[in-house]
């Protein structure tokens, strides 16, 4: 028996496949029209302001930058945390290990980079879209979105919303006048007393980098010179302290300017305390004691991330990056507060000086530029900042490094003594703007 074949009937015939594709090409086009007819109506509808408007088309591009952005940063923090806290329970430290990344990264136009990526954060969100952005960053770095002094569709910016203000009373401020706080939010990295020949601090276990070369060569820290007698370094702890009778210059004049960092040695008393801000951190600065800034020096550098992994593969870090140094005298003596730069803007706003712009192009290709420097007025006096009033502001996660003199403990013939300052924190202790860092 012999079977017929029509030749003219499919099991899926030809033609009803080309009916199908085109029906269903058609309706995809239509409601990818439709969904972003919505999306535009929505945001004339919610309010949004001209600029807003302005940028329609550069919306979608800075809404995928942004969530790619943080899915990798996400899983790239994630990874990092469950490695470290693997290496400190077994009560091992990191050490210097330099790698290859950090041999890259020097090859990068890393400003450049962070330039840019600060314009694409200067994009401004539809309305109706604020929430779901910021509401996705606080999910990816455990920001507490309850703080915020403003509701979020009021930040247009991601950048708006990363300098946010708080509520008030969020942060409150340890008023003790024995007491020195914490400048910032962020994760103590290191802390202690600056002594012997150089004046070294600890990057990591392994490498350890001078105060002078962070805060610049025309520092005023309390140094003495290798084997000076101790009655005239405590002469010169007194002119520093007694600021309200000499001006600035003098003082600079009195206190030893050190050429070779590897010849002098810190006063008694001199201390400092590394803080690290991750990116979803509280990331205003505050002025930790009461005192008067004397002077200001800008360090247009590197912008290398901060990390811990670029703390213990890049050499002489946090001298490297671009920082702001403000410097100045409180009731104790020296006080310093290093805000230093990281990828991704690298910006830092000063409050107290709104005309400063940081990470602009460079005008010479040499990472080794003079600081630009700017002595505040009146002379001597500088400006005077209240514990707790803002200073400035990252645009992006950075590190801060505070550098200060506080009472050491000193014997009298009386046989009495003076307060000594102590620490009230430990090596990877979370802490909050107001909260003590040690007291006296």
């Amino acid at each position: 028996m012999k079977f017929r074949y029509s030749h003219k009937a499919f099991v899926f015939p030809h033609h009803l496949w080309q009916y199908e594709r085109h029906h269903c090409r058609q309706f995809s086009t239509s409601f990818v029209k439709k969904l972003f007819t919505t999306s535009r109506v929505r945001a004339s509808s919610s309010g949004g302001t001209n600029n807003g408007q302005g940028n329609m088309f550069l919306v979608p591009g800075a809404t995928v930058a942004t969530l790619l952005m943080l899915g990798a940063l996400h899983a790239r923090r994630l990874y990092d945390d469950k490695k470290i806290e693997e290496i400190r329970e077994k009560g091992a430290d990191f050490e210097f290990k330099p790698d290859v990344k950090a041999t890259f990264l020097r090859m990068l136009p890393l400003r450049a980079i962070s330039r840019f990526w600060g314009f694409l954060t200067s994009v401004e969100f539809p309305v109706w879209m604020r929430p779901y952005v910021y509401k996705a960053w606080a999910r990816a770095f455990h920001s507490n979105l309850e703080e915020a002094a403003l509701p979020l569709d009021e930040y247009a910016s991601l950048r708006e919303f990363f300098v946010r203000t708080l509520k008030q009373g969020s942060r409150p401020i340890d008023q003790d006048p024995k007491c020195l706080v914490s400048p910032v939010d962020g994760t103590i990295l290191r802390f202690g007393e600056l002594k012997g020949i150089g004046a070294m601090i600890d990057q990591v276990k392994g490498f350890s980098y001078s105060v002078s070369s962070l805060l610049g060569a025309s520092t005023v820290l309390p140094m003495i010179a290798e084997g000076e007698m101790h009655e005239e370094s405590s002469e010169q702890e007194n002119i520093l302290v007694d600021n309200t009778k000499k001006s600035w210059w003098r003082i600079s004049l009195a206190t030893p300017k050190v050429q070779d960092n590897m010849s002098a040695c810190p006063m008694r008393g001199l201390y400092y305390c590394v803080i690290y801000l991750k990116p979803g951190d509280y990331h205003r600065i505050h002025s930790p004691v009461d005192w008067n800034v004397l002077v200001r020096r800008h360090f247009s550098g590197r912008l290398f991330p901060l990390n811990e992994r670029a703390t213990r593969t890049i050499r002489n870090l946090y001298v490297e990056n671009e920082r702001v140094v403000l410097e100045g005298l409180w009731q104790e003596g020296y006080m310093a507060i290093a805000a230093i730069g990281a990828t991704t803007i690298g910006s830092i706003e000063l409050f107290i000086e709104p005309e400063l712009k940081t990470n602009q192009p460079r005008k010479k290709l040499l990472h080794s530029e003079p600081p630009e420097e700017r002595v505040y007025e009146p002379e001597g006096v500088g400006m005077l900042v209240k514990k707790g009033d803002e200073v400035a502001a990252f645009n992006m996660g950075s590190t801060v490094v505070l550098v200060f003199q506080a009472p050491t403990l000193k014997s009298l013939e009386s046989n009495n003594t003076l307060p000594q300052f102590n620490f009230s924190i430990k090596r990877g202790d979370k802490i909050r703007v107001g909260e003590a860092v040690g007291r006296w």
